[in-house]
């Protein structure tokens, strides 16, 4: 499992509950640019249409020996492989609950390529300070401790 792209705001900015794994249905040249490592998450969000859910506004840019791909979208909107029973319990949770739903990293599982994502509730400025303040806090225990 080698991971190709993390979202590192996702955990900073939502509070993560519950994380799910899918798949995405991509391009082949947009799998080849993705498992080179040319994949960005940031600003990136899973959307609901319908009975699907995409993966919206992430980059893959071309893969450099594509050659000419006409229409080209490196943001375009990508479709989540999910079971039905899991995708209907991720709307009700949307949409009953307020919930958002945050990808969090994209990573190889075999040969598949696949998409952890988490339903998550925004933090709020002082709780993003809270975070801050422990994480501060426990950085100065360590050096503490260390030189002791």
């Amino acid at each position: 499992m080698t991971t190709l792209a993390t979202n590192k705001r996702a955990r900073f900015d939502y509070e993560i509950s519950d994380t799910y794994e899918a798949g995405l249905a991509l391009l082949g040249h947009e799998v080849k640019s993705a498992k080179t490592g040319h994949i960005s998450l940031k600003e990136s969000f899973v959307t609901i249409k319908g009975n699907e859910l995409y993966l919206t506004n992430a980059n893959i840019p071309l893969y450099k020996h594509a050659g000419v791909v006409p229409n080209h979208n490196p943001t375009r909107p990508r479709k989540l492989l999910l079971r039905r029973s899991e995708i209907k319990q991720l709307i009700g949770k949307a949409k009953t609950q307020g919930l958002t739903l945050v990808p969090i990293r994209v990573y190889t599982k075999k040969r598949h390529l696949k998409l952890e994502f988490g339903v998550g509730k925004g933090k709020k400025q002082f709780d993003k300070r809270q975070t801050i303040a422990k994480r501060e806090d426990e950085k100065r225990m360590k050096r503490a401790l260390k030189n002791s």
